[in-house]
């Protein structure tokens, strides 16, 4: 669990009473607590030393969900919690669907308690992982729920790409992996089918974090990978891999090359690969537009 001593918590409610009793609570169980009144207070305080957000749902300048968007663009990883006492069906959540946030009620049994209870679950799934997490790794999720996975391991176009880059890199597997919360699924695969990994057993979870490409020439010689049973499970000795993004940067996962034997790749085949990876992402976004037509249309 992340140590209380670095942990601080912004409480953010325009109603001076509840604002102080919900920071009191905060900072009996051991936290630390800055407290605001409104959106723009709240905003100003965002930063690096923000590890969680508190706030009500309705404030004198805005909503809650107006800050918690704002906490997306600031710091994206930050968990949110609405302690409110708005009911969920008065919280207007149409422009807010990539939100992620989590909603407690500040009048059921119990609330302080529970809401340290959840700072403290948020703050340790945060930290407790076993694999690095992108630092917009919320709103990457967020990304990733706009899309079908299910639906995406029936699109031909990818398979066709996959098979395309098997044969021109003579490599035993090429594939399209999208990295859920806590696995990784193939949604097109040459080479062998593939069965969802653990996260912290896939590479594609490094593949990620990575500006352009990740390229590991030989998995036995990198200390990440030293202990990774799944690789030797899958006959796995060298990996190359271009992240996959949305238009607007979120890393839904990887095309990713393998092979059972080292090897390199030449500036060429990167290049050749971050292209192969370019059309993966151009078939997400039209199948991602093409469905949000159709709910308009609905």
């Amino acid at each position: 669990m992340q140590s209380r001593m670095t942990t601080t918590v912004l409480c953010v409610d325009g109603d001076d009473d509840d604002r102080s009793a919900t920071a009191d609570a905060l900072a009996d169980a051991g936290l630390g607590v800055h407290t605001a009144a409104s959106v723009a207070e709240a905003t100003d305080a965002l930063g690096p030393s923000i590890d969680c957000v508190v706030t009500e749902y309705t404030l004198p300048d805005g909503t809650g969900l107006d800050l918690i968007a704002g906490v997306r663009g600031h710091v994206p990883d930050t968990p949110c919690v609405l302690f409110t006492d708005d009911s969920p069906e008065d919280i207007d959540t149409t422009a807010f669907e990539s939100v992620v946030v989590e909603y407690l009620s500040k009048g059921s049994s119990g609330g302080s308690d529970r809401l340290t209870e959840l700072v403290d679950t948020l703050l340790a799934r945060r930290s407790q992982v076993g694999y690095p997490l992108p630092p917009d790794e919320d709103g990457r999720l967020a990304a990733l729920a706009q899309y079908d996975v299910a639906e995406l391991e029936t699109v031909t176009a990818l398979d066709r790409l996959t098979e395309l880059a098997a044969r021109h890199f003579d490599v035993d597997r090429a594939f399209v992996g999208i990295v859920t919360e806590h696995e990784e699924r193939f949604v097109s695969c040459h080479g062998g089918e593939l069965e969802p990994l653990d996260r912290e057993d896939t590479m594609c979870t490094h593949a990620i974090l990575e500006d352009d490409l990740l390229v590991v020439p030989d998995v036995r010689e990198d200390d990440r990978f030293e202990h990774n049973d799944a690789l030797d499970r899958l006959n796995i000795r060298s990996y190359a891999g271009a992240p996959v993004r949305t238009p607007d940067g979120a890393a839904l996962g990887s095309f990713c090359l393998t092979d059972g034997d080292a090897r390199t790749y030449s500036a060429d085949d990167r290049t050749y690969l971050r292209l192969l990876a370019d059309e993966v992402e151009e078939q997400l976004d039209l199948r991602s537009r093409l469905r949000e037509a159709g709910r308009a249309d609905e």
